[in-house]
């Protein structure tokens, strides 16, 4: 793999499934890609316990830490590796509402190849089916699917379970599963086919009880054909269908919960046709395979712009890694004290640790001592910054001591000493075509702004500032600003603007609607 890359040198690599993420991602990293994507189709480690748990896990880990960024195909899946704490959040991103490649359309599908099938099948155009797309393994929801389906024939005899698919030796379902599968009346099984399409028109609700999902592919193309979907409320199923208007959403492994909306389906038809064209409007809206590709294409070309930045001004990024690293080790003592401090006087975590946007907008995780409380309304709302400012917090703010761990920053070049405050994520679609231009350089500790006026500027006065730092910006400048940065923290100015703990939120510039 490593000598491949080498020998084509490609700007950018992505590469996805664990063995390939993690053989591409060593590879990658060993021959210097500029750019590096992960992309997550799913966790394994999810349904897996024990020492191949832990492995899984640790490969997942060392996979994502080779990658600059690891696209997740849908936001549960994004919040899960939160969860599990497998990369730092900055690192994760979903493209749009998902997908790695979109959904197919239909097109125009043979009406007489499906009334073939049909007819192969022994069905007719008002028996209740079910149908289910997918590998035959435990993971997919097998057992319950099955005990479900028993329960479904109780009420509902005409109905019928098609099967399309056919098992796999890699997470087998039990013997007795497996007789169900064969022996149950009314189960209809394809094998594996080439073209699934023709098929979903047969089917009047799809069943997709599995255990874990990157993004549920099967309801999706279920929902452009006009069928809605039956799914667990797990990582990257529950995705793929808004509960009560494009489908439903059961427990995981309920296979009684999952017999009542089966039941619930095939017995109220207007329901579901209601479910299934709202299904359909929002796959088409949401999934387009060439939306998709052009979110990926614009994707690309923003992280070639932010890796195409980060090697300018190499002489400035030697000396922030220097002065950062030496800072790290002379103010040991002191980071270790305030610490401590922050523990006993603002309790647990001692670091505020939030995604702030970076050189070329691109995310990463800023560290600062807490200055805050976690007071809450009786609603579960954080109360205002000035409620769970602390005079100790003030202390801190005004010392500017809270803003020590960025140090660390810097040295991993998040950050420069001196650049633009790096401000929040949600500002980004706020910003002028100019005060886009701050991100040109890497966000600072400290900044023109800061040394003129800080927080008592206007957000518009503070931007125009930062786009003359960018336009301006030298060693020079930078050494004036730092040595200006002392004497106003001595000073304490600016800290506050007017009437605020520190600044109101920006709304955009110019006129508000």
């Amino acid at each position: 793999m490593y000598r491949t890359i080498r020998s084509f040198r490609p700007s950018i690599t992505n590469v996805g499934t664990p063995k390939a993420g993690l053989i591409g991602g060593l590879a990658a990293v060993a021959a210097r890609v500029p750019v590096r994507i992960y992309t997550l189709h799913g966790l394994r480690l999810e349904t897996v316990k024990g020492p191949k748990g832990r492995l899984l896990h640790s490969a997942e880990r060392l996979a994502m830490a080779c990658a600059h960024r690891v696209v997740c195909v849908s936001p549960s899946l994004q919040e899960r590796v939160g969860e599990l704490g497998l990369t730092p959040a900055h690192k994760t991103v979903v493209l749009g509402s998902g997908s790695p490649n979109g959904v197919r359309q239909p097109g125009v599908t043979d009406p007489a190849i499906t009334a073939s099938h049909r007819a192969t099948l022994g069905l007719q155009e008002d028996t209740p089916v079910i149908g289910f797309v997918g590998r035959f393994t435990r993971d997919k929801g097998m057992a319950e699917l099955m005990e479900a389906f028993r329960r479904v024939q109780k009420r509902l005899p005409s109905a019928r379970l098609l099967l399309i698919g056919d098992y796999e030796p890699g997470d087998p379902v039990s013997p007795e599963v497996r007789d169900l599968i064969e022996q149950t009346p009314g189960v209809l099984r394809t094998g594996f086919v080439p073209d699934v399409y023709p098929y979903y028109p047969l089917m009047k609700v799809v069943a997709f009880p599995s255990y874990r999902e990157g993004l549920g592919l099967v309801p999706l193309e279920a929902a452009i054909n006009g069928v809605p979907s039956i799914v667990t409320n797990t990582t990257g199923a529950k995705d793929t269908v808004s509960d009560g208007v494009t489908g439903w959403h059961v427990p995981v492994g309920d296979a009684e919960a999952l017999a009542d909306a089966l039941t619930s389906a095939l017995l109220d038809p207007a329901d579901t046709r209601r479910r299934g064209e709202a299904g359909r409007r929002w796959v088409t809206e949401n999934f387009d395979p060439t939306s998709v590709q052009q979110r990926w294409a614009d994707y690309y070309a923003e992280l070639l712009h932010w890796r195409e930045l980060s090697g300018r001004h190499r002489s400035k990024r030697w000396m922030d890694a220097v002065l950062a690293g030496g800072g790290l080790v002379v103010l040991g003592g002191p980071l270790l004290l305030l610490a401590l401090l922050v523990r006993f006087k603002l309790g647990s975590p001692v670091l505020f640790k939030q995604v702030r946007p970076g050189l070329a907008g691109q995310p990463f995780t800023m560290y600062k001592f807490r200055t805050m409380t976690d007071e809450r309304a009786p609603n579960g709302e954080l109360l205002p910054d000035s409620v769970r400012l602390t005079r100790f917090g003030r202390l801190l703010r005004a010392t500017s001591l809270d803003e020590l761990p960025e140090l660390w920053n810097v040295l991993r070049g998040d950050m420069s000493l001196v650049g633009p405050r790096p401000l929040l994520m949600s500002y980004l679609p706020l910003y002028s075509e100019r005060q886009l231009r701050r991100h040109d350089v890497r966000p600072g500790v400290t900044g023109w702004a800061q040394v003129n006026g800080r927080n008592a500027l206007s957000w518009d006065e503070k931007f125009e500032r930062d786009v003359w730092y960018v336009e301006n910006h030298s060693l020079a400048l930078d050494a004036k600003i730092m040595m200006m940065t002392v004497q106003k923290v001595f000073q304490r100015e600016g800290i506050s603007a007017a009437g605020e703990a520190t600044m109101p939120r920006f709304t955009g510039s110019g006129p508000q609607p």
